[in-house]
């Protein structure tokens, strides 16, 4: 029997999905289902890694925290992205990725018991790192339109904000590609105030936003810098999912309690890996702007292809969702149908939040190239219609 812990943690769905695509060994199929790409990350950060491979101070678990040129390069990051100044020494750290930061600035926050505001739909991985700490997500929709997804601002005022601790937010949001309007974020920010409690920001995709969409970071908003806590990840923006490096920036206080819980979790990063991000974060040829320019231009690819079909726009991200209920099946079964008949592995967001999300699945477009997504839409049809 397993422990109780692991009692509401659920599968996510990519691992089965990504693992069946693989055994076909058919190169026809689109690999949808996962956030892999085939955007390359920028090419000094390569070669830095090339001549980290052969430091012997790279091969080492020191500093703990992480090497100083990371924690200075994403300390000025965020301050960047929030008019903030902060301390790399004491307001920063690195994680081994983003979400093992989340899951590290989750124990350092919550209490068993204690409520996790939380976007419905939103990545099930999150989710179950919320419950590994005890917490209980509490979803406030967003609620999807032809011209993409919108906060619930309405449910929000309605949730009581006084079990809620902390809110583990992200936009562009996965796998939605929901990006927060500048109402949006003030409600949100509103909505911390009275409930007193952090902020976790994701940042994993912030820049990646298309239509000329600007940034906006909550730390910006009125008396929020000392609520909100910034968890940054080189895996998206910079396509550096391998080197497994993310940062924790936040309030001096509880970024120490964060260190506190990362030492005795990961204990420290990938030390080949810690200086190349510091590079690619400092390039100021990262690639973001053209990785942006050909996501959207993959977004309206799928999106034309699709028209036939209820796929909701992202705004940002690697993700869009297609809502398969006006069809008369579940995601499961369109997700089925697609591998079989369609050579497309794309993912059922069944345990992506509430029940409502059985509806949807999941259009990865990061790893797939314009070429390969044409006639999309002719998949789509011969297996589902």
């Amino acid at each position: 029997m397993s422990v109780s812990r692991l009692q509401h943690i659920t599968k996510i769905g990519v691992e089965q999905m990504g693992d069946l695509a693989d055994s076909l060994r058919n190169p026809a199929v689109l690999r949808l289902e996962n956030l892999d790409t085939n955007i390359p990350p920028p090419a000094s950060a390569i070669e830095v890694t090339r001549r980290a491979a052969t430091d012997d101070d790279a091969n080492s678990y020191l500093p703990f925290l992480g090497m100083d040129s990371i924690r200075q390069a994403a300390s000025r990051l965020v301050g960047d992205r929030c008019g903030h100044d902060y301390d790399w020494k004491t307001e920063c750290i690195i994680s081994a990725g983003g979400l093992s930061g989340v899951l590290n600035v989750l124990l350092a926050t919550l209490e068993a018991g204690d409520e996790v505001l939380m976007t419905d739909p939103t990545y099930v991985g999150l989710i179950n790192r919320v419950r590994l700490a005890g917490g209980v997500p509490r979803f406030v929709p967003l609620v999807p339109s032809a011209s993409g997804w919108k906060l619930d601002t309405a449910a929000l005022e309605r949730i009581d904000p006084n079990p809620v601790t902390a809110a583990l937010l992200m936009s562009p949001s996965m796998p939605t590609g929901a990006v927060f309007t500048a109402a949006e974020w003030s409600a949100l920010a509103a909505f911390c105030r009275r409930a007193d409690c952090w902020l976790i920001n994701n940042t994993a995709m912030e820049r990646l936003l298309f239509d000329g969409r600007a940034v906006i970071h909550p730390a910006s908003l009125p008396d929020m810098r000392e609520r909100v806590i910034t968890v940054g990840s080189a895996s998206k923006e910079y396509r550096m999912i391998g080197w497994r490096v993310g940062w924790i920036v936040g309030p001096a206080g509880i970024i120490a309690d964060v260190a506190r819980v990362s030492i005795s979790n990961v204990v420290c990063q990938t030390g080949i890996a810690m200086d190349a991000v510091a590079t690619a974060i400092n390039d100021k040829n990262d690639g973001i702007a053209g990785s942006i320019a050909e996501l959207q231009a993959r977004r309206d690819l799928i999106l034309h292809e699709l028209a036939a079909f209820r796929a909701i726009p992202p705004h940002g991200g690697w993700s869009l969702l297609v809502d398969v209920s006006p069809l008369g099946i579940d995601g499961q079964t369109a997700s089925r149908r697609l591998l079989e008949s369609g050579d497309i592995a794309a993912t059922a967001m069944i345990n992506w939040g509430s029940k409502r999300c059985v509806n949807f699945l999941r259009i990865v477009y990061s790893n797939e190239s314009l070429h390969r997504l044409k006639g999309i839409g002719n998949r789509f049809r011969r297996a589902l219609l």
